[in-house]
């Protein structure tokens, strides 16, 4: 079986790699991982080394690792099925209980693609060629929005496609109940006290995840410079791409902008840099403007960058409480700020900046639905949502 495993190279960053049943690193997979690792961020290493291990694992069942130049299509499409069945078996007669989403099977066969494709660039191997059917000699039919895609032209698809149903699915959202409920869940204000009762690192956290939009990544690589407080005028958070950060956060696609945010999460960026700012001089440690905002409070390494994986202990803990929807993630903060936007009335081109998509046909595709659900617009509570997603922070 093979593995995909974290390793820090002695004074580099923690990166992924590949090692195949012997615990030896899988070469060309290796190879195509060190070629972009400069171009890509951690989480995308980690998933195309997921990935890979995965296929690296099916060839082994096969016994066929030697022959990883020669595979094609039915290669392919039964990888697939095995992943559908449990990566136990190719062919089942009755469906596996638990089978893996049509998105995790896309992502899985774009990794897997991408990986031959270079590996055809690089040193003729010529699977890709046996994967891709040629460009298509017409144009297809654009979109009345095709214009604002500045996306590059049509290339060579794949043989191998993966099902999906014919509606996309709706991504997931929060009630506002369910958003103020995971932030009580965290941290709570003391009236009697004036002071706040949990950990209000957590608090702040996920109050920037609900009142941006913004992605996880881009919330723990903010430094404390990056939000900036209105005195009089309106407060905003800056998304600063950095390749540098400590906990391997970083900017999707490099790009920066600004997102504008209330009074509210302003007053509580002020009640966590106090208690950051005694808990340093408690600790005896240095904070400084160019200091990461959400850091180790309580423990070891004290002060440094949260990491992402402290991040989903903490959503499992609140889902084992009961708190927030089933399976709910920090992404869904996102979905639910652009729905809000958008059930306001927020021109759709305003959302793509504030989210940070390269193109607003981006945001249409995902969110076009809001706008046009009149079920969702009559059920009940929802006519209220726009006005009222907006939660004590």
């Amino acid at each position: 079986m093979a593995y995909g495993i974290a390793v820090r190279p002695s004074g580099g960053a923690r990166t992924w790699t590949v090692v195949d049943a012997s615990y030896r690193t899988v070469g060309p997979v290796e190879e195509w991982i060190e070629a972009h690792r400069h171009l890509w961020s951690p989480n995308t290493v980690r998933g195309y080394a997921t990935a890979l291990a995965q296929w690296w694992t099916f060839l082994e069942h096969r016994d066929e690792t030697g022959r990883w130049r020669e595979v094609g299509v039915p290669a392919v499409t039964g990888f697939l099925s095995w992943l559908r069945n449990g990566r136990t078996v190719e062919y089942r007669l009755v469906p596996a209980e638990e089978q893996p989403s049509a998105a995790t099977l896309e992502a899985r066969l774009a990794a897997l693609i991408s990986f031959y494709r270079w590996q055809q660039e690089v040193f003729g191997v010529p699977v890709a060629g046996r994967l891709l059917r040629g460009t298509p000699r017409r144009m297809p039919a654009r979109g009345l929005l095709a214009h604002l895609d500045a996306r590059s032209a049509p290339a060579p698809s794949s043989l191998v496609r993966v099902r999906r149903q014919r509606h996309h699915a709706r991504p997931p959202i929060l009630l506002p109940q369910q958003v103020q409920a995971i932030l009580d869940g965290c941290a709570v204000a003391d009236h009697a006290t004036g002071d706040w009762a949990g950990n209000l690192r957590d608090r702040l956290l996920f109050a920037i995840l609900a009142e941006t939009g913004a992605r996880l990544g881009e919330v723990l690589g903010l430094a404390i410079s990056d939000f900036v407080l209105g005195r009089g005028g309106t407060a905003f958070v800056d998304i600063v791409p950095r390749e540098d950060n400590a906990n391997g956060a970083r900017v999707k696609m490099m790009r920066p902008r600004r997102v504008y945010v209330g009074a509210d999460l302003e007053r509580l960026l002020a009640d966590y840099l106090t208690y950051l700012a005694c808990r340093a001089t408690d600790l005896g440690l240095l904070v400084t403007v160019d200091s990461p905002l959400l850091v180790n409070l309580h423990r070891p390494p004290l002060l440094a960058p949260l990491q992402e994986g402290t991040v989903r202990d903490k959503v499992n803990a609140l889902r084992c409480k009961g708190i927030g929807p089933k399976g709910w993630t920090p992404h869904w903060f996102r979905h639910t700020h652009a729905s809000a936007l958008l059930l306001a009335g927020t021109p759709d081109w305003v959302v793509a900046r504030r989210l940070g998509h390269a193109h607003v046909q981006t945001t249409l595709d995902l969110y076009g639905w809001v706008c046009e659900d009149e079920a969702l617009r009559a059920a009940a509570n929802w006519k209220f949502y726009a006005a009222g997603w907006q939660v004590n922070q």
